[in-house]
């Protein structure tokens, strides 16, 4: 690609604050991570989301003459709209003229495009949407797939999945040998319906991952797993849910803690406390989630991403492609096909 730097395709259109939360969290990225940023969309308005006196022949701007918006059937949305946003992010990926790709729009769409555009690593039947979440253990965090990307799953998809999944909590996480378990309703290897019950089976046989069984709804925060498994149905209920409760509790502290005399000079004294209680239970920690199991690097955010999960998404963003967690993924499934 002529430059020894990481790459990222910014899709500036996608996200309920684009263009300016995105430029303003991509130049951050650029400034303090030293990545090349390509801003993908409308250059006018990219440009006019740019800081005042801004030197724009440092700033790569991609046009895109279209959209994708979030009410839009994603499927026939990227297929229609060819010079859409995220299908020119997609393809700078494609074309090696971009490492990895961002974006906080249509998550439906982004898949859809990834995989119409990139298409699957060799060996990966279903892509799968990994996403972290904090546990209980202070710089343990978990890493949960499917999140979204497959509403029914086969058992040898979950077994993919994991296999998947422990190379990013290894490779990007920092995990050493991350223990993996499979979401169910009960911690016995007949808990279940038949397809956890035949997952299981094929995880525990599965030698290339630590695999140390079920894995209950109360064990999700608990930081015994660094990785957990599910269908996508089951992944998005619980993703939605937790990111519910984080909010409910930082508003809960927000209200009771000022409270009183007493509360009002206590909160004072907690204030630090209370900033890295929020860090450890923001999503904007971590920025978005890895589409694993495509031919690319390829990050989704949420649609109301602002500044600083821009910013922490391009960073995973590095990570993964310094760390270069697609080749791993793939040698170990052609280790596993020779095993065979």
């Amino acid at each position: 690609m002529g430059s020894t730097r990481v790459r990222i395709a910014i899709d500036a259109m996608g996200g309920d604050h684009a263009p300016g939360e995105i430029v303003a969290g991509a130049l951050r990225a650029k400034e303090e991570l030293g990545v090349e940023i390509l801003l993908v969309g409308d250059p006018q308005q990219i440009e006019a989301a740019l800081p005042p006196k801004t030197n724009l022949a440092q700033v790569e701007i991609v046009p895109a003459e279209e959209a994708i918006a979030m009410d839009e059937e994603p499927l026939n949305a990227v297929r229609r709209k060819r010079k859409a946003s995220i299908n020119v992010a997609m393809d700078l990926v494609k074309q090696q003229k971009a490492d990895a790709v961002f974006s906080a729009g249509h998550s439906g769409a982004a898949m859809a495009s990834a995989l119409l555009r990139l298409g699957r690593l060799p060996g990966i039947d279903r892509p799968a949407i990994g996403t972290v979440f904090p546990t209980i253990v202070a710089g343990k965090p978990v890493l949960v797939l499917d999140v979204g990307a497959n509403v029914d799953c086969r058992p040898k998809f979950l077994e993919q999945f994991a296999v998947m999944g422990s190379a990013y909590s290894q490779y990007v996480l920092g995990t050493n040998e991350p223990k993996v378990g499979l979401l169910n309703i009960g911690e016995e290897d007949s808990k279940g319906n038949d397809a956890a019950v035949r997952a299981h089976q094929l995880l525990r046989e599965n030698s290339q991952i630590n695999f140390i069984g079920n894995a209950e709804g109360r064990d999700v925060l608990s930081g015994h797993f660094d990785v957990i498994v599910c269908d996508g149905f089951v992944g998005n209920v619980l993703l939605k849910f937790a990111e519910a409760v984080g909010e409910v509790i930082l508003q809960i502290l927000r209200e009771e803690l000022p409270q009183g005399l007493h509360g009002q000079i206590g909160s004072a004294f907690l204030k630090p406390n209370l900033k890295r209680v929020k860090q450890r239970m923001d999503h904007a920690e971590h920025g978005g989630a890895l589409l694993l199991g495509v031919a690319g690097v390829c990050f989704i955010g949420h649609g109301s991403s602002q500044a600083p999960s821009i910013f922490n998404a391009i960073r995973m963003a590095k990570e993964a492609v310094d760390n270069q967690v697609l080749q791993r993924i793939q040698s170990q499934y052609i280790l596993e096909r020779e095993s065979g």
